[in-house]
C-alpha cells in the first residue's frame, strides 16, 4: 500500500490486533457525571448511602458506562486514517458484572474485522472493534464493541 492509499482505506493487516493496555480507574463523580448525562440519575447511581443499603460497596454504574474507556491514543489501524472520513456505527455492550466506583480496570482495544459495502455514494469499509476491561484478578467485566465506517476517498460527495 502506497501512502496516498494508506489514507483511502483501513489496513486488513491490522485485524487481530490491540492497543497497548491502559488503566481505568472508576470514580463515583464519573459515574454521576455520566448518569446526568444520560438523563438517568437513579438513586444506585448517583447516592452512596442507598447503593450502600443495596448492598453494593459504592454507587453503580450504568450498563453503557464502558463507553467513556478510551484509549489514551489512536489505535494503531488509525493512525494513517482521515478521522474527518468517519461515521459512528454500532456499539454494544456485554458486561459479565456490574462496574461500581472504586473499580480498577486494564483494557485494551481490539480490532476484530474490517468489513465494507458498497454504497449508492461510494465505498464504506467498517471497522469493527471491541474495547475489553478485565479487572485485578484478569477477569473479564465488560466488552463494548464498536463499529466505525471509514468513507473512501470521494464517497458521499454531491454528484454532478
Amino acid at each position: 500500500m502506497n501512502d496516498a492509499d494508506a489514507a483511502n482505506e483501513v489496513d486488513r493487516r491490522f485485524i487481530g490486533t490491540a492497543t497497548e493496555p491502559w488503566t481505568v480507574e472508576v470514580e463515583k463523580g464519573a459515574i454521576r457525571a455520566f448518569a446526568a448525562a444520560i438523563g438517568d440519575e437513579q438513586a444506585l447511581y448517583v447516592d452512596e448511602a442507598h447503593a450502600r443499603a443495596q448492598g453494593w460497596r459504592s454507587v453503580i454504574a450504568p450498563p453503557t458506562f464502558a463507553v467513556t474507556f478510551r484509549p489514551p491514543g489512536r489505535p494503531i489501524w488509525q493512525a494513517a486514517l482521515d478521522e474527518g472520513r468517519y461515521l459512528a456505527g454500532e456499539q454494544w455492550f456485554k458486561s459479565e458484572r456490574t462496574i461500581v466506583a472504586g473499580d480498577v480496570f486494564t483494557c485494551r482495544l481490539h480490532l476484530v474485522d474490517v468489513t465494507e459495502k458498497q454504497s449508492r455514494n461510494g465505498r464504506l469499509q467498517f471497522m469493527h472493534a471491541e474495547m475489553r476491561a478485565h479487572d485485578a484478578n484478569g477477569r473479564l467485566v465488560v466488552t463494548n464493541g464498536r463499529v466505525t465506517a471509514y468513507r473512501a476517498t470521494g464517497a458521499l460527495q454531491a454528484r454532478p
